[in-house]
């Protein structure tokens, strides 16, 4: 199990706008420290975490952040709807667009997503495959 993912930031007060507006409607709550962004999904008291925490931060050996080659990260969203609201509200708050939301051939017929670059250049998806709503024709 994936226990937390980490993303470099150079400017904090811009990634802060950009994932604030996609993890709070995915249920994840955001604590802020010296150290940047830690954005958790609540657990009820006496259960464990539940994972994974999504983390921003300044690099550790204080040289720039830099994106990752062909590494990207995930976040399910409820459904079609919420793919492309997310997407548009990420990219009012400073991303860029790297694949609009809708199916993709290669993928299952009920897999719709959109992808995103932070302002940073992190690759983001927003997907979902929910069963109850209509898949990808022919």
């Amino acid at each position: 199990m994936i226990a937390y993912v980490t993303v470099g930031a150079d400017d904090i007060a811009r990634a802060k706008e950009f994932y604030s507006a996609i993890l709070p409607a995915l249920g994840y709550g955001l604590e802020e420290g010296p150290e940047g962004l830690s954005y958790a999904l609540p657990a009820a008291p006496g259960q464990s975490p539940v994972s994974p925490d999504f983390y921003v931060k300044p690099t550790f050996d204080g040289h720039a952040a830099s994106a990752g080659n062909g590494s990207m990260v995930a976040f399910e969203a409820r459904n079609q709807k919420q793919v492309r609201t997310l997407h548009a509200a990420a990219l009012a708050a400073g991303g860029s667009c790297e694949g609009p939301p809708g199916f993709r051939a290669a993928y299952g017929p009920r897999f719709y997503v959109g992808y995103l670059r932070d302002p940073q250049g992190n690759k983001i998806a927003l997907f979902s495959s929910n069963p109850n709503e209509p898949g990808r024709a022919g």
